[in-house]
């Protein structure tokens, strides 16, 4: 009975206290990404985000249309905050998506991002093993549930939309509102609001957003529950190297920079990742094309 209730209390304990490999080096009380298992046995599953997305083992899926933004263009006043891990913004259930063959509507909840250092590598899933300076992850659960606490209880209960981002040679002006906001929320528990912003000021272009990817995963932190419906466009979204190195200037709580807050890819273990129609016009269109003029006499 002892046993019992010592267990219980250090999975508790352990449940706040997770952290990223950046961490580990300066913070021994913490658990870096390898011994997320101590956290939450869900970590070391067989389903767990993110992934190496390797393009040519991909399958094509009719079923992945483009998907509809409802309310995406909708300005509103939200929450930005740093909780200790990343820069979350909270967005209104609004603001909703379905379509692209997902089984239901999904209400948005929050987005947060997962950066490098100093506009280094920083991405959490790769694309043919490249890494990209930051990722953006727009949260959304389906409409019947009230919280993710709820919806992760379902295996296709959480949607996560993820864009890539490059770096550009100017500023995107449509991210200014955020990145000056950070110099705001450098320490943890630090919070501000973002007035008059859209979602659609911080996302690709919809005519860019043709062309993604689609597997069944987890969340990307403890507890690593395996209730996620992927969602990754092919297409970065430009921001500049000093925009990008804005989110180095961050705090972990304890104290340190906060840089490379991304996850290792985990292993596929069999799954399937599916491509939509978009990618037609793509790479492998463009050296078909290449292909025919070289061999037309």
């Amino acid at each position: 009975m002892l046993l019992f209730f010592f267990m219980s209390f250090m999975e508790i304990v352990s449940g706040a206290d997770w952290c990223y490999q950046s961490e580990v080096s300066c913070n021994h009380t913490c658990s870096g990404p390898d011994d997320w298992d101590l956290v939450s046995h869900h970590c070391i599953s067989k389903a767990q985000s993110p992934v190496n997305i390797v393009t040519r083992r991909t399958l094509p899926d009719g079923r992945l249309t483009p998907l509809h933004l409802i309310g995406y263009q909708d300005t509103f006043h939200g929450h930005l905050s740093n909780n200790g891990h990343t820069v979350q913004l909270d967005l209104p259930p609004s603001i909703r998506i379905n379509g692209g063959n997902l089984v239901r509507t999904y209400n948005a909840v929050q987005l947060h991002f997962h950066w490098g250092k100093n506009g280094g590598p920083g991405s959490e899933h790769t694309l043919d093993g490249e890494r990209f300076p930051m990722e953006m992850h727009v949260v959304h659960i389906k409409e019947q549930y009230s919280s993710i606490s709820q919806a992760v209880r379902d295996r296709t209960g959480v949607a996560v939309l993820g864009f890539f981002f490059q770096e550009s040679s100017s500023a995107n002006k449509k991210f200014a509102p955020l990145i000056n906001a950070l110099k705001r929320i450098t320490r943890p528990s630090k919070k501000t609001t973002l007035e008059g912003v859209s979602l659609q000021m911080f996302i690709a272009p919809h005519s860019n957003m043709t062309a993604y990817f689609r597997y069944d995963g987890s969340l990307t932190t403890p507890l690593c529950a395996e209730a996620v419906v992927w969602t990754l466009f092919e297409n970065p979204i430009p921001l500049s190297r000093q925009q990008l190195a804005a989110f180095s200037q961050l705090e972990f709580s304890s104290g340190r920079p906060m840089v490379n807050t991304f996850r290792p890819v985990q292993p596929l273990n069999g799954r399937q990742v599916y491509r939509s129609g978009g990618h037609v016009a793509g790479v492998s269109a463009a050296l078909l094309l290449v292909a025919l003029l070289v061999h037309t006499p």
